[in-house]
């Protein structure tokens, strides 16, 4: 499942994206809306059966997501549940919870 999903398409054809525009020949550029997202109380999580994972070198949320989801596309999933929105914000020996029921999950997060 896309993050994207039920995401409104814009149509951007400000004067800022000019130069891009010309760039790529095109006369308009479609982006998607940018989500808030929020995070789950502490009642949303403890509904949510969560496993832990020691953060090792290597490690990348799209091969988690592939690893408990078969679905690497759910990376967001994980980095949602522990706000943090890149790798970088995770050190090598960090404790990340990943929630084993991607259902529940997404039904915390409207979708």
């Amino acid at each position: 499942m896309s993050r994207y999903l039920n995401r409104r398409t814009l149509i951007n054809a400000s004067e800022y994206y000019e130069p891009l525009r010309e760039k790529r020949g095109v006369k308009i550029i479609e982006h998607y809306e940018t989500i808030r997202m929020r995070y789950p109380t502490i009642g949303q999580r403890a509904k949510i059966i969560t496993t832990a994972h020691i953060w090792k070198y290597g490690d990348r949320y799209y091969k988690l997501a592939h690893k408990y989801y078969n679905d690497s596309r759910l990376w967001w999933v994980i980095a949602w549940y522990n706000a943090k929105p890149t790798e970088v914000d995770i050190s090598v020996g960090n404790v990340i919870r990943i929630p084993l029921n991607i259902e529940n999950a997404l039904k915390v997060l409207g979708y």
